[in-house]
């Protein structure tokens, strides 16, 4: 039997999360529950391009990618697929470091702002008409 979570659609999240319920505000980009290994701990995921992302199907609810509590003493990781907990394997040290490091990596890409002035210039510049060209368009009128 899989352990489920139910969701729960809210402005603010509440100042006492219950456990078993993933509250998810959509207007301040976030979900939070508690961590499904009964530690205890309030798991907060942010909804962003380069964070977590939620879909809704009209009946449930899916958090992508999974979540890793690396920094809680459980280091529980599970993903949360139409509502069921899928608990996935425990990650060394160097596979957390790792994933953090690709984050980090993915956020650095995604936010960063090209420098246009290392690419080419699209825009040409129109040389100004000498004098002699002036004076010969002068003639013609």
């Amino acid at each position: 039997m899989k352990m489920s979570l139910q969701h729960k659609f809210v402005e603010f999240i509440p100042e006492k999360v219950e456990e078993g319920i993933l509250y998810v505000s959509i207007e301040y980009c976030t979900a939070i529950h508690k961590c499904v290994c009964g530690c205890g701990n309030e798991v907060v995921t942010p909804l962003s391009p380069t964070d977590w992302k939620l879909t809704f199907n009209g009946k449930a609810v899916t958090l992508h990618p999974s979540i890793g509590n690396w920094n809680f003493e459980c280091q529980s990781h599970y993903w949360i697929k139409n509502n069921k907990i899928e608990f996935a394997g425990r990650w060394t040290e160097r596979e957390i470091n790792l994933g953090r490091e690709n984050d980090l990596k993915h956020k650095i890409e995604y936010f960063e702002v090209p420098d246009i002035s290392k690419e080419e210039s699209v825009v040409q510049e129109i040389p100004k008409p000498t004098i002699w060209q002036k004076i010969s368009k002068l003639l013609r009128l």
